[in-house]
């Protein structure tokens, strides 16, 4: 495990790069084309990336980009 010390204005850099990153991510898994392993993979990312987030945002923030699970 890495920690990092951040000042509040890279926090909010960090912060808002990890939301544009989820939301290209959602944009793609909209995509009915995306082949099942490019989905996989997409979707793998996401989990890890949104967990990153949840450590910056509020809970409201963290809210609009939880998904809920697809069964498949």
């Amino acid at each position: 495990m890495l920690g990092f010390l951040f000042n509040e204005r890279e926090c909010r850099e960090l912060e808002y790069m990890l939301r544009k990153e989820m939301d290209e991510m959602m944009y793609d898994l909209k995509d009915d084309q995306l082949n099942r392993e490019i989905r996989t993979a997409v979707e793998g990312r996401y989990k890890v990336i949104f967990r990153m987030y949840a450590r910056l945002a509020s809970p409201q923030e963290i809210s609009r980009y939880a998904r809920s699970k697809v069964r498949s």
